[in-house]
């Protein structure tokens, strides 16, 4: 009798480790791990070249930001944030942030305004490595605005 008492009772113990593992595997499929980073093949750089200042984003082919720079975030201050330098400056930095975290390696290139920066931030795209597929100017252009207001009448 005493044997049966110790076999139930290895036997109970054996369900209930059994159980407690159970439940122990069932919250480790619940929780939820590190998101992994984006990986995107082809891509887009916006480039917004003013007079003051060239601000270089680069995004996926549905607009959503991969990573952005500016001449005034890499230090230029004042005038020096307009020149070609500082425009290249800054799409070299976007450009291997983009590289080295999302694995981008062609893009389109959209460049809007008419400031210095222009031509430098489209060198330094190829510089760093990356494929350009296509340049498209998206510069508003000015086409004599709206219907002026008519004369009084008496």
């Amino acid at each position: 009798m005493a044997e049966e008492e110790i076999k139930d009772k290895t036997a109970e113990t054996t369900e209930t480790v059994a159980e407690n593992a159970e439940v122990k595997v069932e919250k480790a499929k619940t929780t939820k791990g590190k998101k992994g980073k984006k990986i995107v093949n082809a891509g887009a750089v916006h480039i917004q070249a003013t007079f003051n200042n060239t601000i270089i984003s680069v995004t996926d082919k549905t607009g959503a930001v991969l990573s952005a720079s500016s001449a005034g975030a890499n230090g230029f201050r004042g005038s020096k944030k307009g020149t070609a330098f500082a425009a290249g400056v800054a799409a070299e930095k976007a450009l291997e942030i983009a590289k080295k975290n999302h694995a981008l390696n062609s893009v389109d290139v959209y460049v809007s305004g008419i400031g210095l920066g222009r031509d430098a931030a489209i060198r330094a795209i190829s510089t760093v490595g990356i494929r350009i597929d296509s340049i498209t100017d998206v510069t508003p252009i000015a086409h004599g605005g709206v219907r002026p207001k008519g004369e009084r009448k008496p």
